[in-house]
């Protein structure tokens, strides 16, 4: 019930601050504060998937707090999915790929990133060059 309860409240959390960041207004056809949320929950769920590797002590709870509730609440695949089908409707084809396509090497490259940063930061702390 606890891990339910820590998902719960993650997703809460995670679905606030990407309705707030939906607020933002944005001119243009691109739909950029969907693209920026995948990204940054990108960057989220790699760091928190280094920082959980074995031997970090993160408990399991807090695991399933930031990377199902937060993540899952706050990255929009489904929004993106809608937005990328609304651009190719309207017929702007080059926007919808670029959408699409950008989202997804940016959305990969922020994994990249949060772990990378997660190691850089363990490596600062312990002192070893590798983490």
């Amino acid at each position: 019930m606890v891990a339910v309860l820590c998902v719960g409240l993650g997703g809460f959390i995670g679905s606030v601050g990407r309705y707030l960041l939906g607020l933002v207004p944005v001119e243009g056809d691109f739909p950029l504060m969907t693209f920026t949320v995948n990204f940054a929950g990108a960057v989220l769920i790699g760091a928190v998937f280094e920082a959980a590797t074995e031997g970090s002590g993160l408990p399991d709870n807090a695991v399933l707090f930031l990377k199902t509730g937060v993540c899952g609440g706050f990255t929009t695949f489904s929004a993106f999915s809608l937005e990328t089908l609304a651009l190719l409707e309207r017929g702007k084809y080059a926007t919808g790929a670029l959408y699409a396509c950008g989202s997804v090497l940016a959305c990969l490259a922020g994994v990249v990133i949060g772990r990378l940063a997660v190691r850089g930061v363990r490596a600062a702390l312990t002192g070893s060059a590798a983490a």
